[in-house]
């Protein structure tokens, strides 16, 4: 047995699944058995690790030399052809950045195969290997670092950076980019690290512990906000999510009303296949004839009319006629197969009818069992579920969208930028498809519409040319760059573009000369006095025309995806301006996305800001290999729209969200709130769960939120007496 079957935590382990079909009591019993059992098995046969387990042995150093060599010899290839100005650069990297590309990609492959080379000459027996196989502790790369070779050491996920004075230590030469001096350490644990190698190592290292510590701080902040904005959302009597006073967030609990605890497979409250082999094994109900395949789905929709199934759940409905009619296609293949032997294919697929209706009460009340009651506080249990995975995740991590040469924010600094609504993000990117998105042709002239383009970038020579009774700027265009630019434009639109620019030239003072040459003169009544310098000065700013493109952005890139053939092509766009690149000829605006929130909310409203904020969310936890329930970070998306505009979990979006002082106090500014409270005279209705702590009184979620109205029929009141001295002045 090991993690695959016990499960780490996940929902389809063991101890879960006999949680959900036979309750508490079996599952703590078979936990406290299998934990006795095995500390025993322990004390008795014992599991020792020894220097042994991890010396490699001479096969495997040879391995590991050949490895090294081949790969230093590629390294050392890339940095000729970097030299001679031979190496291919990868979209929108300069040489030097694809070299460092190149070199990273290659030196990572060298510890992978170096890990695999040792996984084939560990014996079963090595202790290393028994712990990292069966999922106790530590991982391939633990083992390989340990035998056959530490790797190359990261720092900000690139290779060890020039710290003096162009190199990284002063062991090495100048400018030089081999594997060593890089940060690579060819060494294993064992064989043990060279000084500049440990130097390397500790530096890694030391970035590690730095990012834990400042990753501790940014997590529990993000955790504490996310608590005070969704503390008071419950799930009430009528299915729909509301804070305490009452104004709706969601409609329904998750889009479905279920609980997240209670699902088994992914967002589904039943594992219908176990379901029914669990079923098939407990009842095999032999007694019964079974059914034939194509009078399988009449029976399901005849027992769904049934009384007990009328007012079961729609999507329950659904769910088991589309998984019944699965199965049904199934033993119409057996009973197709083996149409001579009928008994032989009964025994091989057989369903009964009686064994479908047990199956679909089973079913039917998993689903009953798995809707949200009400009272249950899901704002906290959403923040805590958000919060916790984000304790995990590595602070400083950049990943890169289909392109090298893109980097995305990822991890806590991401989801911080999300949740903070920050209008200005680290890095916007706009994922743009195109229309024919298998053509590279198409491909580079959409870009070409897209990508900002400069007069400069476009242009042989710009100069001054002075006359004795004249001076201008002749600009020449460089026809053939713009022919492999794949640009749409020619001298009259550059002129255009020259005549609308922000600096104010005259249309009647630009001239286009023959088709690649354009003259611009200068305003006479304007600059009479300071021609000269007015024409340098137009030199400079003329180059920085936009003349192709849209302004804002400064850099497209063609992602390519090998994944299917033909290859398709998409378009990594950084910078704002969605509205722009998705109203350009050749993409499909439909589909087109950005990962800045607040530019998506003020192009396409405010449903689709709160899809992008689930989506936003749902990638960075992906990323980092941890899933979130969908309804969580529904809910947390819900919560920051419900006002018509994206709010930040920040003191400024939580004063909009709700207008209680005491809860406002009780986040940050205390005294701030306090007195403004008291100057203005403001009023607290002592609704939410903060307000209630401070004064002592039960919140109104989970039991504390229906109400009881006694009847007192027979309760005769005593008559109301006037006060003693109302009497006496009387």
């Amino acid at each position: 047995m090991d993690k695959s079957t016990l499960g780490s935590g996940t929902k389809n382990c063991i101890f879960y699944v006999i949680l959900r079909d036979f309750g508490e009591l079996y599952a703590t019993k078979c936990m406290w058995r299998l934990a006795r059992i095995a500390s025993y098995f322990i004390q008795n046969r014992g599991f020792s690790f020894g220097i042994s387990d991890v010396t490699p042995s001479n096969k495997l150093l040879e391995e590991k030399q050949k490895l090294l060599e081949n790969g230093y010899a590629k390294c050392n290839e890339y940095i000729l052809e970097m030299k001679k100005g031979t190496l291919q650069c990868q979209p929108g990297c300069t040489p030097e950045q694809t070299l460092e590309a190149v070199m990273l990609r290659e030196l990572s492959s060298i510890r992978e195969q170096a890990a695999k080379a040792c996984f084939r000459e560990l014996h079963p027996t090595n202790s290393a290997l028994i712990m990292a196989l069966s999922g106790s502790k530590g991982s391939n790369i633990n083992i390989s670092q340990m035998i056959a070779c530490v790797g190359q050491q990261a720092i900000n996920g690139k290779r060890v950076p020039n710290g003096f004075e162009n190199r990284a230590l002063p062991h090495f030469e100048k400018f030089s980019a081999i594997p060593a001096a890089r940060g690579f350490v060819q060494n294993s644990f064992y064989s043990g690290l060279t000084p500049t190698e440990f130097f390397f190592h500790t530096m890694a290292g030391r970035e590690g512990l730095v990012d834990t510590a400042v990753k501790t701080a940014e997590t529990g902040y993000l955790q504490r906000r996310l608590v005070k904005c969704l503390e008071d959302l419950v799930v009430h009597y009528d299915g729909s999510v509301r804070n305490a006073i009452g104004e709706i967030v969601e409609l329904i609990y998750g889009g479905d009303g279920l609980d997240p605890v209670f699902m088994e497979v992914k967002n589904k409250p039943v594992d219908l296949v176990r379901q029914l082999n669990h079923l098939r094994a407990t009842m095999p109900d032999r007694k019964s004839t079974p059914q034939a395949a194509a009078d399988i789905s009449p029976v399901v929709r005849k027992i769904l009319t049934e009384d007990q199934f009328t007012m079961s759940r729609k999507d329950f409905q659904s769910e088991i006629i589309t998984f019944i009619e699965k199965v049904a296609q199934k033993i119409a293949n057996v009973q197709g197969k083996y149409r001579r032997h009928p008994k032989l294919a009964n025994e091989i697929e057989r369903l009964t009818e009686e064994q479908i209706r047990t199956f679909m009460r089973w079913v039917n009340d998993k689903y009953n069992r798995a809707v949200t009651e009400p009272g249950t506080a899901v704002g906290a249990v959403a923040a805590q579920s958000i919060g916790e995975p984000g304790t995990q995740m590595t602070l400083k991590t950049f990943h890169f969208a289909g392109v090298a040469s893109m980097n995305i924010t990822q991890g806590v600094p991401r989801i911080v930028e999300i949740i903070n609504a920050t209008k200005t993000i680290s890095t916007p990117i706009i994922t743009a498809e195109i229309e024919n998105n298998t053509s590279m042709e198409f491909a580079r002239k959409v870009k070409a519409r897209i990508e900002k383009t400069t007069l400069g970038e476009i242009s042989s020579y710009i100069e001054e040319v002075y006359r004795p009774d004249d001076c201008f700027l002749v600009i020449r265009l460089d026809l053939n760059r713009i022919k492999v630019l794949g640009l749409e434009i020619n001298a009259e639109t550059v002129r255009y573009s020259i005549c609308t620019s922000k600096l104010r030239i005259k249309p009647a003072l630009v001239d286009v000369v023959g088709s690649s040459v354009i003259t611009v003169h200068i305003d006479t009544a304007k600059h009479g006095a300071t021609l000269n310098a007015e024409l340098q000065r137009l030199t400079i700013s003329i180059q920085n025309v936009v003349v192709a493109g849209l302004p804002n952005i400064s850099r497209a890139v063609i992602a390519i995806d090998d994944a299917h053939t033909p290859a398709t092509y998409k378009l990594c766009i950084e910078g704002a301006g969605l509205r722009d690149v998705m109203a350009t000829f050749g993409v499909v605006g439909a589909r087109t996305k950005s990962n800045n929130i607040w530019e998506v909310y003020n192009t396409l409203g405010i449903e689709a800001a709160r899809t992008t904020i689930m989506t936003e969310i749902t990638d960075v936890m992906e990323g980092h290999g941890m899933s979130v329930d969908h309804r969580h970070i529904m809910l947390l998306a819900s919560q920051m729209t419900s006002r018509g505009e994206v709010l930040g979990i920040t003191r400024h979006g939580l004063a909009k969200m709700r207008e209680s002082v005491f809860n406002l106090a009780s986040f940050e500014k205390t005294a701030d709130h306090l007195f403004d409270a008291a100057y203005f005279g403001q009023t607290d209705a002592v609704d939410g769960v903060s307000e209630r702590i401070i004064l002592g009184m039960p919140a109104s979620i989970g039991t504390g939120l229906f109400k009881l109205i006694h009847n007192h029929e027979d309760t005769a009141l005593p008559e109301v007496e006037p006060p003693l001295f109302h009497a006496v002045s009387a």
